[in-house]
């Protein structure tokens, strides 16, 4: 694989990659994270499943374009009070399908996780037409008092930004050790490789992460606009996620009629080893059953 760089409008560039043939599948990674989130392993299982699958690195991340105004403090973002420049999750929409645009894809499943949640929502809610299915994994609708992340985890978030690539590194292995998921195995080895290609790819990831949040703050309660999904849905959540509470995946699957939620008991905010064979499957059970639909839709 190698990456690629798409201009998708606005003055903005996504890097990804393409591994695979078959059905179009696009992978949006969450807050912060870059597109070897959506790890090699699992990325493999959906290959060999028959998917041609895309991940990126979202706007402020990695290799893609960074923003040049600095990021609102934790009292700005309280206050609400955004620089003149600051984007929203429906600009970050707008990028995925100008990335649509240019992998040539009429329309595609769009699997999302987290903030990746939360644009997939928002892409097939205003460009119904290129969404052929909806995975929402352990996202929320921006409703108050539902899917927000504990007090402790809120804590960690707004923690001093690392200055070097250790410090980066041993940042991320105790993030985990909070948010991850409490049934499974820590995996530290993976963890750490995946936190200094992170590091390598973007030194010093801090203020992209903080425009990135002031986005989804910026957003406010999505539900009304959710609602409007058409999409066939699948929402995932893990019964044990101090980051995006549970009650976020309960409210996204209340708001989208049809949508099925499926929980996974002792699951966090990540993607364990273990589970990679469960997702992959629940993936492409998913969009299996709409392409079957699709197919046996009379032609009129």
């Amino acid at each position: 694989m190698s990456e690629r760089v798409a201009e998708v409008g606005r003055g903005i560039t996504l890097t990804y990659e393409r591994q695979g043939a078959g059905v179009p599948l696009l992978l949006i990674a969450g807050l912060g994270q870059q597109k070897h989130e959506w790890h090699d392993g699992l990325v493999a299982q959906l290959v060999v499943r028959g998917y041609d699958v895309v991940r990126f690195d979202n706007r402020d991340v990695g290799a893609s374009t960074h923003a040049g105004f600095r990021p609102p403090g934790g009292l700005a973002m309280a206050r609400k009070r955004w620089d003149a420049q600051q984007y929203d999750l429906g600009d970050m929409a707008a990028d995925t399908a100008g990335l649509l645009d240019i992998l040539g894809w009429r329309s595609a499943h769009l699997v999302g996780m987290s903030m990746g949640g939360m644009i997939a929502q928002t892409v097939a809610a205003r460009y119904p037409e290129r969404v052929s299915s909806l995975t929402s994994i352990f996202s929320t609708t921006g409703a108050p008092r539902v899917g927000r992340p504990a007090p402790s985890t809120w804590i960690r978030m707004f923690a001093k930004p690392a200055r070097t690539r250790e410090e980066h590194v041993e940042g991320a292995v105790r993030m985990y050790r909070h948010i991850g998921s409490a049934g499974y195995p820590l995996d530290e080895p993976r963890i750490r490789a995946t936190a200094g290609l992170t590091w390598d790819r973007d030194p010093r990831p801090a203020a992209g992460v903080g425009r990135q949040l002031a986005g989804i703050l910026k957003s406010g309660d999505r539900t009304r606009e959710v609602r409007t999904i058409t999409a066939p849905t699948l929402v995932v959540h893990g019964d044990r996620d101090p980051m995006v509470n549970p009650t976020g995946g309960a409210v996204t699957a209340a708001a989208i009629a049809g949508a099925r939620l499926h929980t996974v008991p002792g699951m966090g905010h990540d993607l364990p080893v273990a589970l990679w064979p469960t997702f992959a499957d629940l993936i492409d059970t998913h969009i299996s059953t709409v392409e079957s639909r699709s197919s046996d839709a009379p032609n009129l």
